[in-house]
């Protein structure tokens, strides 16, 4: 077995074996080269110490020396290069309090989350595998290197690591691992909720995001996410669902690109329905201005997990829409998508659309086909708005603030009040928007004031 190492990193390990240290590859390079995948970095584990290291190379960045790492810089490409180490003690779940660099592979690799990421491979020796990593990958396991217990105790982000490898790779947890991150989970409480976001992401943004049920089987989510729970938790029995709202949510998910904030959007989309149920005599449920419950509800989800400003506006605001469409196929009508954009940009009711889409796949066949074509209506006719540039925003109207000074308006609320009633007029009538047009149009405005 041959992996192809790039040649800079080649040439890094065979310059620091031709001085006398140990080099390989090591963890999610060799994982993925395995797997006939390509690696986006190539880290390298090495017996040099950091200052050894830094001898041998003339361009290098001590990126997190205290902890054996520096980053070899090869032109413009950075390369990890760590020296073999082991952690001390671990007191809050996260990081071992010290760490101490070592002259042995296998006490480095044995430091490692699970047996697929701690292999190594030069080309000199070929594939070091000596916890069965290999075997792994082949029979499709995620596997904690020595005690799964221990593993978790060192850092229990690794619980939710194992979910995302197993969700990235369509994977099973072997038990043991799968009973310590259930006996260790109430420490994933100590992780910042920077760490816990980048991991339930690349959850969500998987091949198989369905690893959220293994996560709210296993209590994880309850204490990471607990609105997932809920959702899980609460049936639908309505003729427009076939399923809870938990598993309804989790079908739209899937009916989404694998983008952040589709995949939010959706994940969130139906968060406040336990919130807003009600059933009626006829014991049909009913989940009336849910969209607004789930939107605070998304909001709070969010800024708990520390999301940027943009992508937390983004997820609210297709959230708080999701549910909004033409009552039937009849009544799509240019004027209302003219108001759909102009509230929350074209741009978005692209997105808008697609969460909608999904949303309705996830739904039973009740009505389902009539729904599709409200939603492909609408689609098309944004899309001839969007062709034939009709005005949907201030900035495209052909009035602005000094054309309204030159007819003798001063800048404040009047002007703000004019602007928005001529693009009212524009938004109901697109062809009212020509300078000359609206000109007539203030003069009207200012008659019917006086």
């Amino acid at each position: 077995m041959k992996i192809t190492i790039p040649q800079h990193a080649n040439f890094i390990i065979n310059t620091l074996m031709e001085h006398g240290y140990e080099a390989y590859i090591v963890g999610g390079c060799v994982r993925d080269s395995l797997l006939c995948k390509e690696p986006k970095d190539w880290d390298i584990t090495t017996s040099a110490s950091p200052k050894q290291v830094k001898v041998l190379f003339s361009h290098t960045i001590d990126t997190g020396i205290e902890h054996g790492t520096v980053t070899v810089m090869m032109g413009r490409e950075p390369y990890e290069v760590t020296t073999y180490r082991i952690d001390g003690t671990y007191e809050d779940h996260r990081r071992p309090k010290e760490v101490v660099f070592t002259k042995c592979l296998k006490e480095d690799l044995l430091r490692r989350d699970f047996t697929i990421n701690a292999m190594a491979y030069n080309e000199q020796e070929g594939l070091i595998d000596l916890y069965g990593g290999k075997e792994d990958l082949e029979a499709g396991v995620i596997r904690c290197v020595g005690e799964a217990r221990q593993r978790f105790d060192e850092d229990a982000l690794r619980i939710l690591r194992a979910l995302r490898f197993a969700a990235r790779l369509d994977f099973s947890i072997e038990e043991q691992t799968k009973q310590a991150m259930v006996e260790k989970r109430e420490f994933l409480k100590d992780i910042s909720a920077e760490r816990i976001r980048e991991e339930l992401t690349k959850i969500l943004v998987s091949p198989h995001p369905e690893f959220l049920v293994m996560a709210y089987e296993l209590g994880i989510t309850k204490i990471i996410l607990p609105e997932w729970d809920r959702m899980m938790e609460t049936p639908q029995r309505n003729p427009h669902h076939k399923y809870s709202v938990g598993m309804h949510t989790l079908h739209s998910i899937c009916g989404v690109e694998p983008d952040v904030v589709l995949r939010y959007a959706m994940l969130l989309h139906d968060a406040g329905k336990p919130d807003c149920k009600t059933t009626d005599q006829e014991g049909i449920d009913h989940f009336n201005r849910h969209p607004l419950r789930s939107k605070e509800i998304a909001r709070q989800v969010l800024r708990r997990l520390k999301f940027d400003n943009d992508t937390v506006k983004k997820v609210v605001t297709l959230v708080e829409w999701h549910d909004w469409r033409f009552s039937s196929s009849k009544q799509v009508n240019k004027k209302g998508v003219r108001r759909l954009a102009n509230q929350i940009g074209t741009q978005m009711c692209y997105l808008l659309f697609q969460v909608q889409r999904a949303d309705i796949m996830a739904q039973s066949d009740y009505q389902q086909e009539e729904k599709l074509e409200i939603l492909e209506k609408t689609r098309l006719l944004l899309d001839e708005i969007v062709a034939d540039n009709e005005c949907l925003t201030l900035k495209e109207l052909a009035m602005d603030g000094r054309g309204l000074m030159e007819l003798g308006i001063k800048p404040g609320k009047e002007m703000g009040r004019i602007l928005n009633l001529l693009l009212e007029r524009v938004l109901e009538q697109p062809e009212l928007n020509e300078h000359e047009t609206l000109v007539q149009l203030v003069h009207r405005i200012l008659e019917d004031q006086n």
